[in-house]
């Protein structure tokens, strides 16, 4: 009875604390308002366009533009930082968007099941007739799908 009477007692004490410490939170008091912009003497033209003498100055030389090798192109795309190596990391980084959809559980580890759960879904996709076999027609709808190339500008 003791306990249970000391229990009730304990929280409510609790509870009246929460209550005047929630209660006694600080009130800001509003600040004093913002300065009034001084006016300024003359109020800007729209129509009035500037200018300058530009007969004897000359800008800075265009740049040109470099034609890469397919070689060089495809090293480039593996330089993530642009500084003429390639490390390890950049050579694995163009993979991880393809490891990620292999690794179903998300524990960066690669296992013969998660490999096999997709290529067996990918072979169900490709039997189109369903008899557990391709033939070259349905085979041939296996293979990655390659970036459609941009037209030439013959500018």
């Amino acid at each position: 009875m003791n306990r249970t009477l000391l229990g009730a007692l304990g929280a409510l004490v609790l509870v009246a604390i929460g209550l005047l410490w929630w209660q006694g939170r600080a009130i800001e008091a509003p600040g004093p308002p913002p300065p009034e912009p001084a006016p300024t003497a003359e109020p800007k033209q729209p129509d009035v366009l500037p200018s300058a003498d530009v007969a004897d100055m000359r800008g800075p030389a265009l740049p040109e533009a470099i034609e890469m090798t397919k070689e060089q192109k495809r090293f480039a795309r593996y330089d993530r930082n642009n500084d003429s190596i390639i490390t390890r990391n950049e050579m694995l980084s163009t993979r991880v968007n393809s490891f990620r959809k292999l690794d179903k559980d998300g524990n960066n580890l690669l296992t013969f099941e998660e490999w096999a759960v997709t290529t067996v879904d990918k072979f169900d996709k490709a039997d189109a007739n369903g008899n557990g076999q391709l033939n070259p027609a349905e085979f041939a709808t296996t293979r990655s799908p390659t970036k459609p190339r941009k037209p030439r500008c013959n500018c």
